[in-house]
């Protein structure tokens, strides 16, 4: 026993055990995912002859808590800021401002592509299943009132959402593979907007495929429109999104010209005063959309607040779990497992986000786990000929394969959008397959056609 744990295997095997035990723990035995990532990130510690025998038993409770708080620290703001844009997004009638002005501009037969783009732009700071919830209603009603073209709806929103919310911050995945590897958030966010749009086009084709090869009813009945009081413009309703991305791009985009950035403009362009502009100018638009006193806007500000804590709780337990799986020694045993096979780190990075997202189920628990392999493996090796902003879009783009049963957004898809099992294996299913596929072979001949170093 002593010969396997200090033996080239160990690291794997530690790796294997603790995903198995994620996976039985979320999939078969339902726990709550904050439990089941802490008791996972215990279990790695220890496993982990570093943890134990450098610092004894209690460094394995100790460590994984630290890394919490650590992860938390890091995003906790973030993730809050981003839950109350969503909200406010859509209770003031924003949301549905941008879509409603796709629809009028594209028209009915662009119907598909308006909510593919619209699910694109509103899954960058809100959460994918509360794009889904909001889009869905306007599919069903479309497809109620043209008689045809359901899956393609379905397929355009569910598609549209995903993308941004695996590679583009400040989505709790891409937000926390970003502090991770210390890559700029600017350069994450530009990078990911980019690199989505050949997925996205890719929806509407494959969309279209599905919506001629299947044959699915509409199940479900349109819902009732719902009305604020005073609309907004479009201008206004894009501002809570197109304000964090300018000034978070802007000091970005001027460290990269000049290689360095004034004061004031970091400052500006940090992510925690972004947000919080972004979240500023969502909140006043949600009280002048409904009328709201003050105490009465803070008051509703508790519901999004309590979504976003259960999500940071989440996300840092996933972190904790990423960080301890990264003191096991997994990152190293893997460049010595590969340095002979000479394998790419695009496509490495993809294979451990699409194996950990298949195992566990949890696309933001394979970004974060994978982040830490990787960044792990990268430390140790050679420097890479391209940007390591490459790697974090190939797990981002690796989280999406392959979404079954064991994930919380297929059934998100499948029970909104009326479908059996099987037909959300058919749609949903094989097209995040197809969009992580493409996503992964662009992003590999990206990194070798401009490696941006």
């Amino acid at each position: 026993m002593v010969s396997l744990v200090q033996s080239f295997y160990w690291p794997f095997l530690v790796l294997l055990l603790s995903v198995a035990l994620v996976a039985l723990l979320i999939s078969r035995w339902r726990f709550h995912p904050f439990i089941a990532l802490v008791l996972a990130a215990v279990f790695v510690g220890l496993l982990t002859p570093g943890v134990v025998g450098d610092q004894g038993m209690m460094a394995t409770l100790e460590l994984p808590m630290t890394e919490l708080g650590v992860m938390a620290g890091k995003i906790a703001w973030v993730i809050a800021l981003a839950a109350i844009i969503g909200t406010a997004m859509m209770e003031s009638g924003a949301a549905s401002q941008i879509v409603s002005h796709l629809l009028k501009r594209l028209g009915e037969k662009q119907a598909a592509l308006a909510l593919m783009v619209a699910a694109f732009i509103l899954s960058i700071p809100v959460f994918l299943d509360t794009v889904f919830f909001l889009l869905i209603p306007l599919g069903i009603t479309l497809a109620a009132k043209t008689g045809k073209d359901y899956v393609l709806y379905v397929t355009a929103i569910g598609g549209g959402a995903a993308i941004t919310h695996s590679i583009v911050p400040p989505t709790p995945g891409p937000l926390i593979m970003a502090e991770t590897m210390g890559i700029d958030l600017g350069l994450v966010i530009s990078a990911g907007l980019l690199l989505g749009i050949l997925p996205a086009i890719l929806v509407i084709f494959v969309g279209k495929k599905l919506n001629q090869k299947l044959s699915i009813p509409l199940r479900i009945a349109p819902p009732n429109a719902a009305n604020v009081r005073k609309k907004l413009s479009l201008t206004s309703s894009l501002l809570p999104i197109i304000l964090p991305i300018l000034l978070i791009g802007s000091a970005s985009l001027v460290e990269a010209i000049t290689g360095k950035i004034p004061e004031w403009l970091g400052f500006l362009g940090n992510k925690n005063l972004a947000m919080g502009v972004g979240t500023g100018v969502a909140l006043y638009l949600w009280a002048k959309a409904r009328e709201l006193e003050s105490n009465q806007l803070w008051q509703k500000i508790g519901k999004p607040l309590e979504i976003g804590g259960l999500i940071i709780l989440i996300t840092s337990a996933g972190g904790a779990y990423g960080a301890m799986i990264g003191r096991s020694g997994i990152g190293e045993a893997i460049r010595l497992a590969t340095e002979n096979f000479h394998i790419h780190y695009v496509p490495l990075a993809w294979i451990i986000a699409a194996v950990l997202k298949t195992a566990q189920g949890s696309g933001t628990v394979a970004m974060i786990s994978s982040a830490a392999i990787v960044s792990a493996l990268i430390g140790n090796g050679p420097a890479l000929p391209y940007h390591p902003v490459y790697l974090l879009m190939a797990m981002g783009f690796g989280s999406l394969f392959v979404s079954w049963m064991n994930d919380s957004a297929f059934w998100v898809v499948a029970r909104m959008s009326g479908l059996t099992e099987k037909e959300a294996l058919k749609t949903w299913t094989f097209l995040l397959a197809i969009i992580s596929l493409t996503g992964m072979v662009q992003v590999w001949l990206l990194s070798w056609i401009i490696p941006l170093i």
